[in-house]
């Protein structure tokens, strides 16, 4: 039996769809990304520290570098000075390492933007990855020609300005009377799209388990995306 599309909540039937990468799209495991941001703090700005101890899992590569600068004791003048060197580093890397990414794709999800695109959907993404690093996970993943535009942290350093800019960018294409559900796996995807004013759907696909996302009170949330894409 077909449900009635006025009967389906919000997050079921609008017009474009923001998505996360990691743990929502994919998971990827490699090591490329991590030694990345590695190699960019040691080489571009000369300091003998990584990534570990710093909360990576719903924050942005900028946010996640600035994070380890300052513990490290480097003033913020010197960190924006040569962010855009630490860019650059990163994004080659990962693109010179990309025949050795190896994402996997949360459950569900090539079924899920099968059913959307097939409905005509907008469909983009809002991740926290850097945008070369973005692309080149999810070309490799074969996902990248689901997805019309993309919002990255080159230029948002918190989450929540890369979906104003996502909003901005279905707005730009659909209208301003358009519908936008965000589709996300952790906290600050839920806290992100309830700052902008959209539904969200949590995906307990990466690390923060389901009953943790629920408390945040995000639209809907489900184990994985298996049990979505029936409702949709």
């Amino acid at each position: 039996m077909t449900v009635n599309a006025s009967l389906k909540p919000a997050w079921a039937t609008a017009d474009a769809y923001l998505f996360d990468i990691d743990g929502t799209l994919v998971n990827v495991r490699d090591g490329i990304h991590y030694h990345a941001f590695h190699n960019a703090v040691q080489k571009i700005f000369g300091v003998d520290s990584n990534i570990d101890g710093v909360p990576v899992h719903g924050s942005t590569d900028v946010a996640i570098l600035r994070a380890v600068l300052r513990r490290e004791g480097l003033r913020d003048a010197d960190f924006e000075a040569r962010l855009p060197a630490a860019i650059a580093h990163m994004c080659a890397e990962v693109r010179a390492g990309a025949g050795r990414l190896r994402p996997e794709l949360c459950p569900a999800i090539g079924e899920i933007l099968e059913t959307l695109h097939a409905r005509g959907k907008l469909l983009g993404v809002v991740s926290g990855n850097l945008e070369a690093i973005g692309w080149i996970k999810l070309e490799v993943a074969g996902l990248r020609s689901r997805f019309q535009f993309g919002c990255f942290s080159d230029r948002h350093e918190l989450r929540e300005d890369i979906f104003r800019q996502g909003m901005a960018e279905v707005r730009q294409r659909l209208g301003l009377a358009a519908t936008v559900c965000a589709v996300g796996d952790t906290p600050s995807d839920i806290r992100a799209a309830q700052a902008v004013g959209i539904p969200v759907i949590a995906l307990a696909t990466g690390v923060f388990p389901a009953a943790q996302l629920r408390e945040l009170q995000p639209s809907v949330c489900f184990t994985s995306g298996a049990d979505l894409l029936p409702l949709l």
